[in-house]
């Protein structure tokens, strides 16, 4: 459905060009939902924008994003906006905020269903329904009628996903769409996404820092670093046995009942600088494994079939822990 190669953004808002995310390379299939993770800055967020042609004006998006035989990076703007909706969608973060105040739920939907396809008010109004039943909305009928204040935030997310799938489209990406939620919302939202992926062939990137929730929803996962990948693999064995020394970290902020008490160590030092990465392994200066090699250009190559690691002492390290 969707093969991401070397994707990168610059910004040139002072005049010099300022990397702010990649290159980054990756792929997801047809009904797949593909996790991005890691911490706040290391470049999730841009990278969906990237994918939706919606980064500042003062930014550029460079390498190829071919969604279902079209490259959305080399798009014109008047192809984008046929894309977006129709075949790209996207959930934001913070739902609450990403409706408009000012309308109620039917004139948003309306809008966004009738934005793609030829179809009258009523119509659109009837899809409008079939959709907020669909995503789990009680009453849909008078819950039309509601603004955006008037709901929790889980039912926001839940708009949210409506509207992002108003117009049929066949690739979503979710951003954080499970942030500030409750844990039994957070459960909801995820067995819906689950849901629609199965029953749809929705193929999703599911955007997160909580690796439980992705460990529960995603098929296979990339974990982000100073905006490249660093790992790539089945959620299953990349959650439960990461070999990048960041992803280690992360797993080992990852609090477990069984370990109630317990002070694990995190990763020191905090994240560079956009277009302030170190040469080299661009997490060398927090890694507590770094030698003299890692100052030289890692490579994300391939340890097992379908597992990548851009680390030059990943199999050495799996060797030792062994």
């Amino acid at each position: 459905m969707l093969r991401v190669e070397e994707i990168t953004v610059t910004d040139y808002r002072t005049g010099a060009p300022v990397p702010l995310t990649g290159p980054v390379s990756f792929s997801i299939g047809n009904g797949e939902i593909f996790g991005l993770v890691g911490e706040s800055g290391s470049g999730k967020s841009m990278t969906a924008l990237a994918l939706m042609r919606l980064v500042p004006r003062t930014s550029r998006v460079t390498g190829s994003a071919v969604l279902d035989g079209k490259d959305v990076a080399a798009a014109s703007e008047k192809e984008m906006r046929e894309l977006r909706g129709n075949q790209l969608a996207m959930i934001f973060q913070e739902p609450v905020s990403a409706l408009n105040p000012v309308f109620t739920l039917e004139e948003q939907l309306v809008a966004a269903i009738r934005a793609h396809k030829r179809i009258s008010r009523a119509d659109a109004r009837k899809r409008a329904i079939e959709l907020l039943r669909m995503v789990g909305i009680p009453d849909p009928e008078r819950r039309l009628r509601y603004y955006p204040h008037q709901l929790s935030g889980g039912m926001c997310q839940r708009v949210m996903i409506a509207m992002a799938l108003a117009s049929g489209a066949r690739f979503l990406i979710a951003d954080e769409p499970t942030t500030a939620l409750d844990v039994t919302i957070q459960e909801q939202i995820i067995q819906l996404i689950k849901r629609l992926s199965d029953e749809t062939g929705l193929s999703v990137m599911f955007i997160s820092h909580d690796l439980g929730v992705v460990a529960r929803i995603c098929d296979r996962v990339a974990v982000l670093y100073a905006g490249e990948v660093v790992e790539t693999g089945m959620s299953e064995t990349l959650l439960s046995s990461p070999l990048h020394p960041y992803s280690q970290g992360l797993r080992r902020c990852a609090p477990h009942l069984s370990e109630v008490g317990v002070v694990q160590r995190g990763i020191a030092g905090t994240p560079p600088i956009a277009g302030q990465w170190p040469a080299g392994c661009r997490f060398r200066e927090r890694c507590e494994f770094a030698q003299e090699r890692c100052k030289s250009p890692q490579k994300l190559e391939e340890v097992a079939p379908g597992y990548f690691v851009r680390c030059c002492r990943a199999s050495e390290l799996r060797r030792e822990a062994a």
